[in-house]
């Protein structure tokens, strides 16, 4: 800072400025982003759940409640898993689904979908997903966002949901979601719309079923505490949020530190080493019971901030916390390459929102019901719904790009990685539902590409 080397950052007269991380993507790659989708096949939701059943084998995940065998009327499972992802009731699920009744459909939605089973399948998707080569060039797979995406409560709804000033006055909830830089959606729960969002940044990345091993995560300013930071530190997490009014936070010292005189500014305090050792063992223990399971990271973050007065474990988190903020946030200052990966990272979580509501189209877009296991379904519903696109986009994707560059369209790799999986306007999402049941494809056989586009494009 001194020598004026931080990059687009300054330390000026006590003021610390940072330039706007600016977004990167290469004109060219939108043009490629639009050539690639127009070889998409058009596609009903209904094949294109079929299609990525036949790839993973899904279906078996969604396991009878009291026998644990997998669902026997596969099109009834298929049509409640739609139903919980657009928003649709079971009767008039039924009325758009030929040779099903609503009884048909909701014994499937009543016995095979759980939050659990809803997990497992999930899994099956994110973990074929995460594997294809052109998912490898968006990420690692160690990088993940979280992000929560506000829905509207009518009709029944209405009178269990909250109120929040920042989406007006319109009662509703919030769906958090976790999303990998491969674009796998690997987590998503309910939660309510005054609620902090901190508490469930470590639940989404400790309890998903599927094969992702996360190392970094990113979040807005509402999933960033000073506690979180300690857990993520201790559960072996790096945690790197977007900060609003960064300038304006302060910086902590360890007793007997001596900042410099550009750095006075930002100083708000000595670390209380001595509470940190105290209650250092029980700091473990409350690391170890929420890595094995034992307890939730959002039960105990939510206990700690109910005590009237901070007991001894809250307060050591805090300043344990305040010493990872305080070195993440030097970290920040001198490193654009932290900042861009962390406004990329939530970028993707900002992008999967808009499928996520252009799948959830049905009763205006709004969450009508009242119980939180109705509204774990739906949640769980669009969530698989949103990734099982995902997964065919990068399929589909894969062969098009494959297909472009045979026929002599030059799409580098640094093109390519902008291309995202997160188009619908090829997939049929209304109308009636009809399912074929025995779709002669394999993960080794797609439908025709349409090669007419290629000519256009020539």
């Amino acid at each position: 800072a001194e020598a004026g080397t931080l990059p687009d950052a300054a330390i000026q007269g006590g003021t610390l400025s940072i330039t706007p991380v600016k977004d990167e993507t290469p004109d060219a790659a939108t043009a490629m982003s639009r050539l690639a989708y127009g070889q998409l096949p058009q596609i009903k939701i209904p094949d294109l759940l079929t299609e990525v059943n036949a790839w993973t084998g899904f279906a078996e995940c969604f396991t009878h409640y009291r026998s644990g065998k997998p669902a026997t009327d596969q099109k009834a499972l298929f049509a409640a898993v739609l139903a919980d992802g657009v928003n649709l009731s079971v009767s008039r699920m039924a009325a758009a689904t030929h040779n099903l009744s609503a009884r048909q459909i909701a014994w499937a939605h009543d016995w095979n979908l759980r939050e659990e089973t809803y997990s497992d399948a999930l899994a099956c998707l994110i973990d074929m997903q995460r594997e294809l080569p052109l998912a490898k060039l968006w990420g690692d797979g160690v990088t993940s966002s979280s992000d929560g995406q506000f829905f509207r409560a009518g009709g029944r709804g209405e009178a269990s949901a909250d109120i929040n000033a920042k989406y007006g006055r319109t009662p509703g909830l919030k769906f958090y979601t976790h999303i990998s830089d491969q674009f796998s959606p690997f987590h998503s729960t309910v939660i309510t719309a005054t609620e902090s969002e901190a508490p469930f940044v470590l639940d989404g990345l400790l309890r998903h079923q599927s094969g992702v091993a996360i190392e970094e995560h990113h979040v807005d300013t509402g999933g960033a505490t000073d506690h979180v930071f300690a857990l993520c530190y201790l559960l072996g997490f790096r945690f790197a949020p977007r900060l609003r009014n960064f300038k304006d936070r302060k910086l902590y010292l360890l007793p007997g530190m001596k900042p410099p005189a550009i750095m006075t500014p930002f100083i708000g305090g000595t670390i209380k080493a001595g509470h940190i050792v105290d209650n250092w063992p029980e700091i473990l223990r409350l690391a170890t019971s929420i890595k094995a399971g034992t307890t939730t990271a959002s039960a105990i973050l939510k206990s700690l901030s109910a005590y009237p007065r901070q007991n001894g474990l809250a307060i050591a988190l805090r300043e344990l916390g305040r010493l990872e903020r305080t070195l993440f946030s030097l970290e920040w200052m001198r490193s654009l390459e932290l900042r861009k990966r962390t406004s990329a990272s939530l970028a993707r979580g900002e992008a999967r929102n808009a499928l996520a509501r252009g799948v959830f189209f049905n009763q205006l877009g709004e969450m009508r019901d009242r119980s939180y296991e109705h509204q774990i379904h739906k949640a769980s519903g669009l969530n698989f719904l949103v990734a099982a696109i995902i997964l065919w986009n990068t399929k589909y994707l894969e062969a098009s790009i494959t297909d472009l560059r045979k026929n002599g369209v030059a799409i580098p790799n640094e093109i390519t990685k902008h291309i995202a999986p997160l188009g619908w306007a090829h997939v049929g999402l209304t109308g009636d539902y009809l399912w074929n049941m025995n779709p002669p494809l394999s993960s080794d056989r797609l439908r025709p590409l349409r090669k007419h586009e290629i000519q256009d494009a020539a």
